[in-house]
């Protein structure tokens, strides 16, 4: 049996992968990320970098419970957003939102104040789907990968073992 250690490496490592295809698929599949999908690049980093500390940390029994949860968490809020775009990506287009101007745009152009709202909400360019494998989209995929770290994190928490 793996120990919490190899779990929470395997996660991590997991993350660093996600993002590495991201970067692969925006800077040479040319796919430009949408507002929902840098924000769910921020929930795969942010799972990696809890996962990496708590391998890092190589905690005990209370600790592996708090890693786990706060992996899971991280998780469950990417996921969160991964099922408002497939959401999204549902809807007939007369009922798609409008499309925004580029996420570079605004944050060249307002305050990250004023951005975050935006981001957190999506808009059209958030419906479109520029790429799937299966008959998933990324974000598809994403929520796929999201809910598999959550199940580990959350075998972390009920079974922790050094």
């Amino acid at each position: 049996m793996p120990t919490s250690r190899h779990i929470f490496a395997l996660i991590s490592l997991g993350c660093a992968l996600l993002m590495a295809i991201a970067l692969f698929m925006q800077y040479v599949m040319h796919l430009t990320p949408c507002y929902l999908c840098i924000v769910q690049r921020v929930f795969v980093i942010a799972t990696g970098v809890i996962a990496l500390i708590a391998f890092l940390h190589n905690p005990h029994t209370t600790g592996i419970r708090v890693y786990g949860g706060l992996v899971a968490l991280a998780a469950a809020g990417g996921s969160g957003f991964s099922i408002r775009q497939l959401w999204l990506q549902s809807l007939p287009e007369d009922q798609v939102p409008a499309c925004g101007p580029p996420a570079d745009y605004l944050f060249d152009s307002f305050s990250f104040a004023e951005v975050l709202p935006l981001l957190l909400k999506g808009d059209g360019n958030c419906a479109k789907v520029d790429w799937s494998f299966l008959g998933l989209s990324i974000a598809g995929w994403l929520l796929v990968c999201f809910a598999a770290m959550i199940l580990l994190a959350l075998w972390q928490v009920v079974r922790p073992r050094r």
